[in-house]
């Protein structure tokens, strides 16, 4: 199987067989790149969050509210089904990460999956309209709770998380488990981190933006474009502020690397080393802000009337910055689960993956991936066509 689009960019990462790239090494770099385009999709789908966290401001009217709901109805789902796309395949290409983050850190990853199933229950139940008030909060719930969980459990690949791996409990009758969580909060306690809210805040923020954005494209009706657009500015600031702190501390900050013995050793400024060695990836970043910037600037100092544009320069921003960052975490000898408790628990792409035969089958089925990403842009293409406006709501009331 050949994978010369990736070779330019790892060859200072991988380690060789005979003056080759290694089969394994090669498809575990492979597999956190698919998990790290999953993880920036997901940042970028949930401006559905964000969204229905701005339902009382933007719509005054319980018509305009019901517009601004039945505009985020429409793809809710594709950012959940997103969510349990990343699960599955961390599951499938890195288990002993899925059941490190997933299984001890439960609470953390339930408290997450109970937000998106009180907004699957909210959506289901709006025409209920002695409720509409509860179903309503319960969106507004998710949209702030579901964002600035997520962005913590990501910050927790810089910041690390408090547990232990043991592998050799794996042949223990009594005593099977492998990984364990330290203390009896599995998982809350990173939230006890102020660098973890700082990320997770940052995310609720771009979300929010993201949101105004999607409400001003796919919604046909000036005075909640006015509107959005009034509060674009106030969304962006807080968010500049706390993601450009984030990334200075990030770069500026020890990281967790490996050496050539497979040791994990705390490193000065590891993840600028890493965006110093993988260049290409710097590039990516700049153009991920530089688009971020581009979109909400254009937005701000728009004074027409009219269908927005600007949720796709802001949104493939959003996906090229977030996916630099994943891949910072993961690739150039980089632990991108380490444990606070235990150095040596650390977890990376070597020591946490499938075995080659089950990555190399996998690899083969990630070919469809396309496809898919093709699917849904056409779904999402016959969605919009129709722009939601105040007659369709009208007529759903007849």
């Amino acid at each position: 199987m050949t994978y010369s689009p990736l070779l330019s960019l790892l060859q200072t990462t991988l380690p060789l067989e005979g003056g080759r790239v290694g089969a394994l090494p090669l498809l575990q770099h492979y597999w956190w790149l698919i998990i790290s385009v999953l993880g920036a999709l997901l940042v970028f789908m949930m401006f559905v969050q964000g969204a229905n966290t701005l339902i009382f401001r933007v719509g005054r009217t319980e018509e305009e509210r019901r517009m601004l709901i039945n505009s985020t109805g429409r793809k809710w789902e594709l950012t959940f089904t997103t969510l349990v796309t990343f699960g599955g395949a961390a599951f499938a290409a890195f288990p002993l990460f899925y059941s490190t983050s997933f299984g001890s850190a439960y609470w953390l990853w339930m408290a997450i999956l109970v937000t998106f199933v009180i907004q699957a229950v909210s959506y289901e139940f709006q025409k209920k309209q002695e409720l509409a008030r509860v179903f309503q909060f319960g969106l507004q719930l998710n949209g702030l709770l579901g964002p600035l969980l997520i962005g913590g459990a990501v910050a927790t690949f810089f910041e690390g998380s408090n547990f232990v791996v043991a592998k050799s409990n794996l042949t223990g009758v009594g005593n099977p488990v492998i990984s364990s969580w330290a203390n009896a909060s599995h998982g809350l306690d990173a939230l006890l981190n102020p660098w973890v809210l700082v990320l997770g805040f940052a995310v609720v923020f771009l979300t929010r933006i993201l949101g105004l954005l999607y409400y001003m494209n796919n919604i046909d009706d000036e005075p909640i474009r006015q509107r959005c657009r009034s509060l674009l500015l106030g969304q962006t600031v807080p968010f500049l502020i706390l993601f450009v702190a984030y990334v200075a501390h990030v770069l500026l900050k020890e990281g967790y690397a490996v050496d050539a013995q497979g040791i994990i050793v705390l490193e000065p400024m590891k993840y600028f080393n890493n965006l110093l060695a993988l260049w290409p990836l710097a590039i990516v970043l700049v153009l991920g802000v530089v688009l971020v910037l581009y979109g909400i600037i254009k937005e701000i100092v728009n004074r027409r009337s009219g269908n927005s544009t600007s949720i796709w320069p802001v949104g493939i921003g959003t996906v090229l910055t977030v996916l630099v960052l994943l891949l910072l975490a993961g690739w150039n000898n980089t632990a991108f689960y380490p444990s606070t408790a235990d150095l040596q628990s650390s977890l990376t792409i070597v020591n946490a993956s499938s075995s080659e035969f089950t990555l190399r089958t996998m690899a083969y089925v990630s070919l469809l991936i396309p496809f898919v990403l093709a699917y849904i842009a056409y779904a999402w293409w016959q969605m919009d066509r129709k722009k939601i406006d105040r007659e369709e709501i009208e007529g759903n009331d007849e």
